[in-house]
């Protein structure tokens, strides 16, 4: 075979395995609204940048190819300039079933990501495990899980489910640090409905059992959810212009850009009435770049609100209580939703800024019962283990544990600032005053008049910030239009800090 007969057999043999499963395959992966591994990859990447890895990878007789790329598709390429790995599972191709070398192709992204030291996608739309064969097929599985702990906290490994994901699959994304998830187009599940109603007797649909809304809105597996294939791509982006590549770079810097409107509305967004709700939102956007908070587990645990925004082109973390929701206690899901973002952000050096109007733990029997205080003392762990720059802004209510909690002083925050509204204290003017004043209360000619006005009594001699800040717990009492210049203040002066830890093999977190 002359030079040129080889050439054109490589151009057929590569046109062969970039067609999948062919053009029937492809068609109803796009009837149902789905677009190809390949499409994805183009979508997601600068244009040109992909570098294929594995083209050939399968079986040995390339003339009679009956897995073209053995279901997946693997390489790595640029986004917005920056190196990123990939593995985008081909649904055209056995279902993209996981086999042996489907897996063996994964294990090869993840470690080549590690070297270099880069970000890894991947792109899950598959069937699940390729039966046939059995026992290697859940090897595969484990060699994958193996390489997403070891790869985790050293480079951001980014989950996104296109289509089906279910049984043993769905660990792999659970050990990944974001899963973004596309309406109605997404399931995740460890088993199906039918396999419930054999067992359990349920009678549930796949959309609900494990579709993209119920990820993010009822068990938090999920982080992100888009409207469309488009919407989701465009967001894997955002994610990543705010994360840096490895554990031993910095996060990318952005142009510096200052909040919209006046800073002077900051003063009007708390009601007078300490009682009354208002969106923790609506002080965020006035104190960081451009106002834009990219929000992660936005439908989830509601009373808290994380995130990523930028301080004169620097990411930071945002944590926040909700007052809009549940008064802004934290809960068992809040806590899990806290702890975990504030652990991502020290993995990856992004200082983190703490908003804070907590007026406790949230009571009753269903929080107990379902482990509060081994959920809450996640918090606790994640924030004393931070390493990075903390800053924290106490905006109102700061009582008992919870004021501990949300990156006090003692937690080791390296600025506490409060506004002049802020209540620190063991608990609120009410309840305090109802036990150690209840006598006084109930002696008296009218027992709610007495209570109000002692609840004031208190309110005012201990509900403030001053005694904290008396103690050297809060670093000043700001004006709230002065909180960008201030925080921004701190981290540039945190910029250099270095603190370390007891040599350990690792600590043993709240589970």
């Amino acid at each position: 075979m002359s030079m040129q007969e080889k050439l054109e057999q490589l151009k057929k043999l590569r046109k062969q395995i970039e067609a999948g499963g062919g053009p029937e395959r492809i068609q109803k992966q796009h009837e149902a609204g789905k677009k190809t591994a390949r499409e994805r990859i183009n979508a997601l990447f600068d244009a040109g940048t992909f570098v294929e890895m594995d083209v050939f990878a399968g079986e040995e007789n390339v003339a009679d190819l009956k897995n073209p790329g053995e279901g997946v598709v693997t390489g790595h390429g640029m986004i917005d300039g920056r190196r990123v790995y990939i593995f985008a599972q081909d649904f055209t191709v056995t279902g993209g079933s996981l086999g042996r070398i489907h897996a063996a192709k994964i294990c090869k992204t993840l470690d080549a990501a590690m070297k270099v030291g880069a970000p890894v996608i991947g792109l899950n739309d598959s069937g699940g495990a390729r039966i046939q064969e059995g026992v290697d097929a859940l090897n595969g599985y484990g060699e994958i899980f193996y390489r997403n702990t070891i790869a985790s906290g050293v480079i951001p490994q980014i989950s996104v489910i296109m289509g089906p994901c279910a049984g043993g699959a769905v660990y792999s994304p659970a050990l990944t640090d974001y899963i973004f998830m596309v309406a109605e187009k997404s399931q995740m599940f460890i088993t199906g409905p039918q396999v419930i109603k054999a067992t359990t007797g349920e009678d549930v649909s796949m959309e609900a059992l494990g579709g993209a809304a119920t990820h993010n809105q009822v068990s938090g597996v999920a982080h992100f959810m888009a409207d469309s294939e488009e919407d989701c791509i465009s967001m894997i982006r955002q994610l990543l212009s705010y994360l840096p590549s490895n554990n031993l770079s910095e996060p990318p810097l952005s142009e510096v850009k200052s909040p919209p409107g006046d800073a002077e509305e900051l003063i009007k967004v708390i009601p007078d009435d300490p009682n009354k709700s208002y969106d923790v939102r609506n002080i965020i956007r006035y104190v960081v770049d451009t106002g834009e908070l990219f929000e992660v587990h936005a439908n989830y645990a509601l009373n808290a609100v994380v995130g990523f925004a930028r301080l004169e082109g620097q990411a930071v973390g945002i944590i926040a209580n909700q007052p809009n929701y549940l008064a802004g206690c934290l809960d068992i899901n809040a806590s899990d939703k806290i702890s975990r973002f504030v652990r991502f952000c020290d993995c990856f050096n992004i200082p983190l800024l703490t908003f804070m109007d907590v007026p406790g733990y949230l009571p009753g029997t269903g929080q107990e019962y379902g482990g509060i205080i081994r959920h809450g003392a996640k918090i606790l762990y994640a924030y004393s283990e931070a390493t990075v720059p903390k800053v924290t802004i106490i905006l109102r209510k700061a009582y008992g544990g919870a004021y501990v909690a949300m990156c006090s002083s003692s937690l080791r925050a390296d600025a506490v600032y409060a506004w002049p509204t802020a209540e620190i204290a063991v608990m609120g003017p009410e309840g305090a005053v109802n036990i150690i004043c209840r006598k006084e209360i109930n002696e008296s000619e009218n027992p709610p008049e007495t209570r109000a006005r002692l609840t004031e009594e208190y309110r005012d001699k201990f509900a403030n910030p001053y005694i904290a800040s008396a103690r050297g717990y809060v670093l000043d009492v700001i004006d709230p239009r002065e909180t960008r210049a201030k925080v921004i203040s701190a981290f540039k002066e945190l910029a250099t800090k270095r603190e370390g830890r007891p040599r350990k093999k690792h600590g043993n977190m709240p589970c």
